[in-house]
């Protein structure tokens, strides 16, 4: 119990003011400064003790360090609704353009590494997901007529990690995954009506659940200048959110999907790295975020097993990367990720909450070495604004459009030793 207390403490102070808003879903683009730079990509090729978040088995190739990192994200989210309530309306919006009003989060990452032997390394990776953090005004009684309202749900992953480089330049790794999410609502009690358990779905405070899974990756060398990589994480079980079990599908139910990452990294220009990573979330298999909202909030209620959800699709990213050794001291990355989004017009309404509809990302950044033990990363990025808009399913003559662009930086210091 003691070490759940401590956990919960180290957990909740990682996550600062608070984490942030989706990008890949509700996965962020990247782990770390130096993969986020070139867009994610680094399933073949580790640079830091971060690297476990993407593929514990490249902790065999970044030798003793330590990094930290924090980085500045800004998510501008809004939704239109055009058209006016007809009566009869089961669930009508008030016309107009509103905007998110939290727009600027610090999100924070930690790694280190040791080698135990010289073909065994040790070393935990600490990292954060965002996603469904929204703040809208109570501006003609809120979205849904309850007031201010919003949601926000913030997620942070420890992972303490074993790679075993098993041949020259081929390794396997594997990572425990401890998972902490926090979730709070507030304005939703118009849909107490349409909830199996009315009282457990808006303002009840923040709620928080641990869980737990595992990772595992291989990496390695394919020819003199190809590298490889691939890993797979299982579905994080997560603990209820028992405060909110009239909201989510299977009485508050908020497992984490399973995700596959696989890349290639190539060096056959001196001085350069060009990666190519694929990543592929399985969204749909969790029914508080897969299920959509119809059928399903005509034949069950909200919290049922087969509750409502945000009607998500499976998302799969294709990320590019480039990476230049201007000297043995600077380096320079630039990248770009494509993934449609997994929000469709149908399920705009629930999604309002949620407007996960990021496709692009355009990313650059640097390292530079102060000496042989310290270096300074840096990385920005930009995910252009992406609209999706469709009906009302609960009102006859209403159209729904959600809107979001982002930006961020971020920087880190890794120390070797």
């Amino acid at each position: 119990m003691r070490l759940k207390t401590a956990l919960g403490i180290a957990a909740a102070s990682a996550f600062l003011p608070s984490v942030a808003s989706a990008t890949n879903g509700y996965f962020s683009h990247g782990y770390g400064t130096i993969s986020s730079g070139m867009a994610g990509a680094g399933a073949a090729l580790a640079q830091d003790s971060i690297a476990a978040a993407t593929n514990p088995a490249g902790l065999a190739f970044v030798g003793n360090r330590i990094d930290g990192g924090i980085q500045v994200f800004s998510p501008r989210r809004e939704y239109s609704v055009e058209g006016n309530p007809s009566p009869g309306d089961m669930f009508p919006l008030a016309p107009g353009t509103y905007k998110s009003s939290r727009d600027g989060f610090l999100i924070p990452h930690f790694g280190f590494n040791r080698e135990l032997s010289e073909t065994t390394s040790f070393g935990v990776s600490v990292y954060a997901n965002g996603g469904m953090n929204t703040d809208y005004s109570s501006e003609n009684g809120g979205p849904f007529y309850g007031g201010r309202t919003g949601v926000n749900l913030e997620q942070l992953f420890i992972a303490p990690t074993w790679a075993w480089e098993f041949s020259d330049n081929q390794a396997i790794g594997i990572s425990p995954v401890i998972a902490y999410q926090r979730f709070e609502a507030k304005g939703l009690q118009g849909f107490s009506a349409f909830s199996s358990d009315g009282d457990a779905v808006s303002n009840n405070g923040t709620d928080d659940a641990w869980g737990y899974g595992y990772q595992i990756g291989w990496q390695g060398q394919i020819t003199d200048t190809l590298r490889g990589g691939v890993s797979w994480r299982n579905i994080l079980k997560m603990n209820e959110f028992d405060k909110y079990r009239g909201l989510f599908a299977e009485q508050g139910d908020f497992d984490i999907p399973q995700m596959f990452n696989a890349g290639i990294a190539w060096s056959g220009i001196d001085n350069h790295w060009f990666l190519l990573d694929v990543q592929h979330i399985r969204y749909s298999e969790i029914n508080s975020v897969g299920n959509p909202l119809l059928p399903n909030l005509m034949t069950a209620q909200l919290g049922d097993d087969d509750g409502a959800g945000f009607g998500w699709d499976d998302m799969t990213t294709v990320k590019l990367g480039w990476q230049w050794h201007q000297t043995p001291d600077h380096a320079w990355r630039a990248g770009v990720s494509y993934g449609e989004n997994p929000i469709s017009d149908e399920d705009v309404l629930f999604n309002i909450l949620a407007p996960g509809v990021q496709e692009w990302h355009f990313t650059g950044g640097f390292t530079h070495n102060f000496s042989e033990n310290l270096e300074l990363s840096g990385m920005a990025f930009f995910s252009p604004a992406k609209e999706v808009s469709g009906p009302n399913p609960l009102a006859a003559d209403q159209t729904i459009s959600l809107e979001m662009y982002q930006v961020g930086a971020s920087a880190s210091v890794g120390w070797r030793f």
